[in-house]
């Protein structure tokens, strides 16, 4: 059996979301940056950048044993600026990310990783948890709701999982 065997499951997952995240991606519209449906909400700068930072911490989750989101090199504060410019960090954040997922061995996935605020560990578990949970349920959790900002601004919204009333 592969070294790689966890790994090896999860490419095809991490490269279908993350085809399907580029698709919404290339559909943020220009010049809409400050808009939010409420005042609690992200603007759509802040969530498509935070969209296009998620894959970049895949190479944290395998390389490193926890992250500290309170520190000020914590890489989780991008702002889109122009669409063009978000795609390509988005891009080279998703290279970076399946060549470190393509050789992670089973024993590093798990591995116990952490996320901190601090001194303050948020949770503590399996590196392969860490992917399916913090990076792609959280990313799908976001990109539904980049979803819900096209629909409000009447940006066709792609179909991810199936038709959407946009596309079929």
């Amino acid at each position: 059996m592969s070294t790689n065997s966890i790994s090896q499951a999860l490419l095809p997952e991490f490269d279908y979301e993350m085809a399907h995240l580029r698709k919404t991606l290339e559909r943020v519209p220009e010049g809409k940056n400050d808009f939010r449906p409420h005042p609690k909400s992200m603007t759509l700068a802040r969530l498509a950048g935070h969209l296009a930072e998620i894959p970049d911490w895949v190479s944290a989750v395998i390389d490193k044993d926890s992250l500290d989101v309170g520190a000020p090199d914590a890489g989780m504060a991008f702002t889109m600026n122009t669409r063009a410019d978000m795609l390509k960090r988005f891009d080279a954040g998703v290279a970076r990310a399946h060549e470190a997922l393509a050789r992670v061995t089973d024993a590093r996935m798990m591995g116990i990783w952490a996320l901190k605020h601090g001194e303050q560990t948020i949770f503590a578990m399996p590196r392969v948890a860490v992917m399916r949970g913090f990076v792609l349920s959280h990313m799908v959790h976001h990109r539904a709701q980049l979803g819900v900002y096209l629909r409000m601004n009447d940006v066709p919204v792609p179909s991810i999982y199936g038709p959407s009333a946009d596309e079929n």
